[in-house]
């Protein structure tokens, strides 16, 4: 997506609500499927905030950008199937588009 339709999707939706990203559902989908890689979006917008947040470890370096209210978080195990991952800002309000694994996600991966 272009930079003007992103920012007129944006300016269309603003006043909803932010999905963020779901980094305990991510650290849940990576142990349970053992993958090597996972990579991390927000669907209809990749090019622009997609990135690696695991590569056989937590990776913390990829830029990413994961909060949107109008394009859906999602990840991608091993290249293979998009999974929508997110939760709605009100159910995790210390969670935003900077946040890279919080230490409840570290739990579950380690």
């Amino acid at each position: 997506m272009d930079t003007i339709s992103a920012f007129a999707m944006g300016f269309a939706n603003r006043g909803k609500e932010l999905k963020v990203f779901d980094w305990d559902k991510a650290a849940q989908l990576i142990k349970e499927s053992g993958c090597h890689v996972a990579e991390a979006g927000l669907r209809g917008d990749w090019e622009w905030t997609g990135g690696i947040i695991y590569d056989d470890g937590i990776v913390t370096n990829d830029y990413i950008y994961l909060a949107s209210t109008w394009a859906t978080p999602i990840i991608v195990l091993d290249d293979y199937d998009e999974i929508e991952c997110y939760k709605m800002k009100h159910e995790v309000p210390e969670w935003d588009a900077d946040t890279r694994w919080p230490k409840s996600a570290m739990e579950i991966i380690n």
